[in-house]
């Protein structure tokens, strides 16, 4: 009975050894733990394991100053396209810290944290703009300067804190300001190969000239004024005193030695806004004739002098980068208001033949006064002189007055048609127009017309209406383009501001 209990001892203790020396056997060989490393990309690709990737972004900082000074930052990360990944492994072939950081010095440039700015154009087929700051302020003031390059600091204050001047009789107020690109800023990591813009001077000229070049300045000499400046270099009057603060207006006396900014004005963005304007405006007199038989051809005598009324006209006008739209939208729901009644001008004029044999009579227009071709407004969308359309820079011979289709259109003097169609001496980019020749050596244009009411040879009275306003032809939005020319247009003449007959 005892070498039976034994026994079964001596096998309880063989089993139980066997047992903890397997258990000590896959303890040790097969439940082995995995190490925690990381594995670094860069645009997708493997460059090696580290075991620490605190350490890699600390030795790119480091490493790194020449970037950190020039961008004043405390920071410098990795490039675009970098990852890193955390994954457990066996495998424990690790690459160095600095070899990784050489890698990537080689291949990418590092980064800074900052701002991009996309700037999506409302064409279709532009590319978007991108703008980099490091502080989203610097874009916003820059901005703010581009809104007060246009429309001025004090109106623009007036704006933004809704304390414009309520218009009592005539007056202006701004009623809606946006840009018309999309424009987003968005936090992210921007290349030092980029530009990066800090100074807020700086980015307002790259966003006011569309490209980084030097201002370009003129030095005023004898017998230079506003208007002379801005024609010898290419541009007009309302562009050259947009980039000059200190010249108040194109009357402005300038002093010899004197420095011009002559840049050329090329925005990247479109500001546009929209104001309530209530203006007085004349009303020029009409002529009319009485014909007396008892007087002889030649004679003529004012009966009634003409005076001229004044309407107060509401408008509500478009303007984009500083010129007036012609796509604006009309105010119909006020009517004009009288504020002087206009007086037309009577003259009588004799009707009788001269009785002598070989007598000649000289006939002498003395209407010296110019009609607006337009009614109501004196408003221009676009000035006589150089100016950018569509991207394209070209001498604008004549005013562009926006007013509705339809609108009627007036001779500005007494004359005769010698135009009256498509074409013709303005060519095919003026559609249908009437060219009316005048006595006193002058030769109006009226383009774009949608209707026309005269015919070749056929004389007109100053204020007669001739045409209707429309886009005919090379036309954006409805509107009359009025051109005056010392002799006929496009083939002797030369084109001249018409107004200089109106002050």
């Amino acid at each position: 009975m005892n070498k039976a209990k034994s026994i079964i001892v001596c096998s309880l203790f063989l089993l139980l050894s066997t047992i903890l020396l397997t258990i000590g056997f896959f303890t040790e060989e097969t439940y082995s733990y995995p190490t925690s490393i990381y594995q670094v990309y860069l645009d997708g690709n493997k460059i090696g394991l580290i075991n620490s990737k605190d350490d890699l972004y600390s030795l790119i900082n480091k490493e790194q100053v020449e970037i950190k000074n020039e961008y004043k930052v405390d920071q410098v990360y990795p490039p675009k396209g970098f990852q890193i990944v955390k994954k457990n492994t066996y495998d424990e072939n690790l690459t160095s810290i600095e070899d990784i950081y050489n890698i990537i010095k080689e291949d990418k440039a590092f980064t800074v944290k900052g701002y991009t700015i996309t700037i999506k154009s409302s064409e279709e087929g532009v590319e978007p703009l991108y703008i980099y700051v490091l502080d989203e302020a610097v874009f916003k003031k820059a901005l703010e300067n581009i809104v007060t390059t246009f429309i001025g600091e004090e109106r623009y204050e007036q704006y933004k804190t809704n304390t414009q001047s309520e218009i009592v009789d005539v007056g202006y107020i701004i009623e809606k300001m946006y840009f018309k690109e999309s424009i987003t800023i968005k936090e992210s990591y921007i290349s030092s190969e980029e530009k990066i813009y800090t100074d807020v001077n700086e980015l307002t000229k790259r966003l006011l000239f569309n490209e980084n070049t030097s201002v370009k300045e003129y030095t005023v000499v004898q017998g230079d004024t506003i208007e002379k400046i801005a024609n010898d270099n290419e541009l007009n009057v309302n562009e050259l005193l947009l980039v000059n603060d200190d010249i108040e207006s194109e009357d402005t006396l300038l002093a010899i030695g004197q420095k011009i900014n002559v840049s050329l004005i090329n925005p990247m963005l479109k500001l546009v806004y929209e104001e309530l304007v209530v203006s007085d405006v004349k009303e020029y007199y009409q002529t009319e004739y009485r014909d007396d038989p008892t007087q002889y051809i030649g004679y003529k005598k004012v009966q009634t002098a003409g005076e001229d009324g004044i309407k107060r006209v509401t408008l509500r006008l478009q303007f984009i980068n500083g010129d007036q739209s012609s796509e604006v939208g009309f105010n119909n729901n006020v009517p004009d208001k009288i504020i002087k009644p206009v007086v037309n001008e009577v003259i009588v004029r004799g009707t009788k033949q001269n009785p002598i044999p070989g007598s000649q009579v000289i006939i002498i227009n003395n209407n010296s006064n110019w009609s607006w071709p337009t009614d109501s407004t004196f408003y221009t969308s676009s000035s006589f002189g150089w100016r950018t359309l569509n991207g394209i820079r070209e001498y604008h011979d004549g005013l562009d007055i926006p007013r509705p289709a339809g609108a009627p259109i007036y001779s500005a003097l007494d004359g005769v048609v010698i135009n009256a169609g498509w074409g013709g001496y303005a060519g095919s980019a003026a559609g249908y127009n009437v060219v009316v020749q005048h006595e006193n050596g002058y030769t109006t244009v009226y383009a774009h017309c949608s209707k026309i009411y005269v015919k070749n040879g056929q004389s007109v009275k100053r204020g007669q209406t001739i045409a209707a306003v429309g886009q005919t032809g090379r036309a954006f939005g409805n509107h009359l383009h009025f051109g005056v020319f010392v002799g006929v247009p496009y083939s002797n003449g030369k084109g001249i501001n018409p107004l200089q007959f109106y002050k």
